[in-house]
């Protein structure tokens, strides 16, 4: 649960003239999202698949070939998808000219668990970015590095004594 001064940050911060405009300047009916899925690249999929369906139970609901290697995959466990492709198959595709426009570089994934400690034993031989901590907003958290280099935070909720 946020500590009540991380409620009252974002209440002031959604207040502020930005973001006040931004909800005016806004179409009247609201365009229903009915999911937002990362899509992360790496030179290799395949132990990328392998640190999340090993270690934390995901599932493979799709995996396209190139070549002898995977090209692309998509992950899910419940409502949680990612994906993964593979930089030399994100170069043969229609989105190949935005990419290069973007430089390479890790994404961050925060994903929040019901039990940290079993999910930091799920991690016990990958480095970890960060150690185990306690969050002024009230998560207890750990980082660590997926095999493609992505920080991954894992994160869950604790109770903030004040």
């Amino acid at each position: 649960m946020p500590s009540t001064g991380f409620v009252l940050l974002a209440s002031a911060l959604l207040s502020t003239p930005l973001f006040a405009a931004s909800a005016r300047e806004s179409s009247p009916k609201p365009i229903a999202v009915s999911r937002i899925t990362s899509i992360l690249y790496a030179d290799e999929v395949e132990p990328c698949v392998k640190f999340w369906t090993e270690r934390l139970g995901f599932q493979v609901t799709a995996a396209v070939p190139d070549g002898d290697k995977v090209g692309f995959a998509m992950l899910q466990k419940g409502a949680v998808e990612l994906m993964y492709q593979s930089r030399a198959s994100a170069a043969k595709d229609s989105t190949s000219e935005a990419l290069k426009s973007h430089p390479e570089g890790a994404s961050f994934i925060y994903v929040e668990v019901d039990d940290l400690d079993r999910t930091l034993a799920a991690m016990k031989d990958v480095r970890l970015v960060h150690p185990v901590h306690t969050t002024f907003y009230g998560m207890r958290e750990f980082i660590v590095s997926d095999p493609a280099g992505h920080i991954v935070i894992f994160a869950q909720p604790v109770a903030i004594k004040n």
